[in-house]
């Protein structure tokens, strides 16, 4: 059985593996473990059998405006539904802190669509793009696409 629980100190080795598994590939940017201590509250993971295999984290942008960032799942886990859980957890805190809009720039557009999350431009994120955008190495080339949740909206099933 697999259970979705908030990031422990402990979980950060592990993390830091799974991110750079998809950082490597370009499929996210990757995270320093300095990073990832910082932000432990934010983190939730997946675990089975004791060993985490996903992890997902929540960055509040602004009032009305969070971001879904750093979702991975283990290659031996795909196809499991543990990113859709992770998702949903993610999705349940934004709720729980009254947050509107939630965000995600990602190459997985087919896999937010079914989590109920629509494509949208980066001109309705200014939050986002002032605060990680600007500073990321490909500003300019950027290939990541926006999508958006109105959380509200959004009951999962």
């Amino acid at each position: 059985m697999v259970e979705i629980r908030r990031a422990k100190i402990s979980d950060i080795d592990r993390l830091h593996e799974l991110i750079n598994i998809y950082s490597e590939k370009e499929i996210l940017l990757p995270r320093t473990k300095e990073s990832l201590y910082q932000n432990i509250f934010s983190i939730f993971v997946a675990e089975k059998d004791g060993e985490v295999i996903g992890s997902a984290s929540l960055t509040i942008l602004g009032k009305e405006l969070a971001e879904i960032r750093s979702l991975v799942v283990d290659t031996s886990a795909l196809k499991m539904g543990i990113g859709k859980m992770l998702v949903e957890k993610i999705v349940e805190e934004t709720r729980r802190l009254g947050i509107e809009k939630l965000i995600s720039l990602t190459y997985q557009v087919e896999f937010f669509e079914k989590c109920g999350f629509e494509i949208t431009v980066k001109d309705n994120m200014p939050q986002k793009v002032w605060k990680d955008c600007i500073t990321c190495p490909k500003l300019h080339n950027c290939d990541e696409v926006a999508m958006i949740m109105y959380v509200k909206d959004n009951i999962f099933i």
